[in-house]
């Protein structure tokens, strides 16, 4: 077996969730005068590529120490929403169903195309990447429940679509453009389709149902688009952790891994290795 990393590399420059502690990086101890370099971190657990455990919204759930290996590690499949979606659209689990195999007890990857605006992408911005970027309705959320998915992931800076978090308050301009968008596509206004009553409802709703999700993953995600495999989510054993930084990959036959490094091999490169996403995203559309 090999791994294909779906994880965006961490730095200073990752943007934390809107709000949230970014990770601040800084020497305590040099080679000259003390013989080895050491470093401290300071952050939230909500930076980078990271998987929201039950206790974030679930009082009496799960902390992340309590999520097996058997649970973490599991057959999932990758779906690309990229050609389907754009600037604040939602997406719907007929869409995913169209383009991937989703069976009773996945883990489900969702590929927006938004990682195109991770903060390592030549594309970057980190605006859209967690403002603009699409998400699903309760429909999506009610479906999730009936398939007993696993958890989800998703390319982007949130499971719920970005203007049903607070940031609906926080960027008062960016949700009068929404709310525009959302009259001319779907013909309601963004409080008709997100009202009070679904808050944050792939948190909210799902946390307590046992359905968790991984947010900011990027990494190789496009080679897999389509495609079924095992999926491992590995955050540290973080005893009373409400969530926590990831490492996330995908296990391949060899055979398979050999055809894919072929496919990358054809494609552009982000400075730190990563193929970078074809798909692009005209403002509002696609």
């Amino acid at each position: 077996m090999k791994l294909i990393d779906l994880t965006i590399p961490l730095g200073i420059g990752t943007p934390a969730w809107p709000t949230y502690e970014p990770l601040q990086m800084k020497y305590f101890k040099r080679l000259a005068p003390n013989g080895a370099n050491g470093q401290l971190l300071t952050h939230s657990n909500h930076v980078g590529t990271h998987l929201d455990g039950e206790i974030h919204f679930y009082t009496p759930g799960k902390d992340i120490a309590e999520l097996s290996l058997d649970y973490l590690v599991a057959p999932g499949v990758v779906v690309d929403l990229s050609d389907a979606v754009g600037d604040y659209d939602i997406y719907t689990s007929k869409m995913v169903e169209d383009r991937a195999d989703v069976r009773e007890g996945d883990i489900l990857i969702i590929n927006t195309g938004y990682h195109k605006y991770g903060w390592d992408q030549p594309a970057a911005d980190e605006v859209r990447y967690m403002v603009q970027h699409p998400g699903p309705d309760r429909e999506f959320a009610e479906w999730a429940k009936k398939k007993k998915l696993r958890w989800i992931g998703v390319d982007c800076g949130s499971a719920d679509h970005p203007f049903n978090t607070a940031i609906r308050t926080w960027m008062p301009r960016f949700a009068k453009e929404c709310d525009r968008h959302m009259q001319n596509k779907y013909g309601k206004t963004l409080e008709e389709i997100f009202e009070d009553g679904k808050y944050q409802l792939m948190h909210l709703e799902m946390f307590n149902h046992g359905i968790i999700h991984a947010e900011c993953l990027g990494g190789d995600i496009d080679l897999l688009n389509g495609k079924r495999c095992t999926i491992g989510c590995f955050p540290w054993r973080l005893v009373d952790g409400e969530s926590c930084i990831a490492r996330i990959v995908a296990f391949v036959e060899d055979s398979e891994y050999e055809q894919l490094m072929k496919v990358k091999a054809t494609r552009k490169l982000t400075k730190h290795g990563d193929v970078v996403p074809e798909c692009t995203h005209p403002r509002g559309m696609l």
